[in-house]
């Protein structure tokens, strides 16, 4: 098929730009807004009519597990393009884990969200586990085989910390979990 033609159970090319486009604004405005963000603020800064997000994604939580998909995915494939070509390993796991605390942020309020019992979010930590935990488990074992940090460091530990450091970003101006994180990562390279 060539470029832009949709297959069977596949979206056109452009249809799968917009969606991104779609999904990007309403992480943005996640953000700064939280994920009970009026939806007229995220058509606002796709560009687009408020029946367009409804017509993608019919209810708030369509959109806020798409945008949590659509953020680990991205998440995921930044890490493994990082481990691909990228930098030295503990650098690369240094940016990795700079998006994954910006992916954390992004998301606050998802943890009531979650909680609601609405269909289709009990399955959202399993992915979040199955795409981010190997990931993040290579770059610490790349990091360790070039002997930048300890061989023992747990990815689902490492994972669990540095999201347990994110906790007051959202509530306290003065609170910089970017820096909270830098020192966990420097804490785990070797003497």
């Amino acid at each position: 098929m060539g470029d832009g033609v949709a297959g069977p159970g596949r979206k056109r090319a452009d249809a799968q730009r917009n969606e991104r486009t779609l999904l990007d604004a309403a992480a943005a405005v996640f953000v700064t807004s939280g994920v009970e963000a009026p939806v007229r603020d995220i058509a606002a800064r796709a560009g687009v009519g408020v029946a367009t997000i409804y017509r993608h994604f019919p209810t708030r939580a369509d959109l806020v597990i798409a945008v949590y998909g659509h953020q680990v995915d991205a998440c995921a494939e930044t890490g493994r393009t990082l481990l691909a070509g990228g930098p030295a390993p503990l650098a690369a796991l240094g940016r990795w884990v700079n998006l994954f605390v910006d992916f954390l942020v992004t998301t606050r309020g998802l943890a009531a969200v979650l909680r609601s019992g609405q269909a289709g979010f009990e399955t959202l930590h399993c992915y979040f586990l199955d795409r981010l935990l190997p990931v993040c488990t290579q770059l610490l074992e790349a990091a360790a085989a070039a002997g930048e940090i300890q061989a023992d460091t747990d990815a689902y530990e490492f994972m669990r910390g540095v999201a347990n450091l994110c906790i007051g970003a959202d509530h306290d101006p003065r609170y910089d979990a970017r820096r909270m994180v830098a020192l966990l990562v420097a804490g785990l390279r070797l003497p």
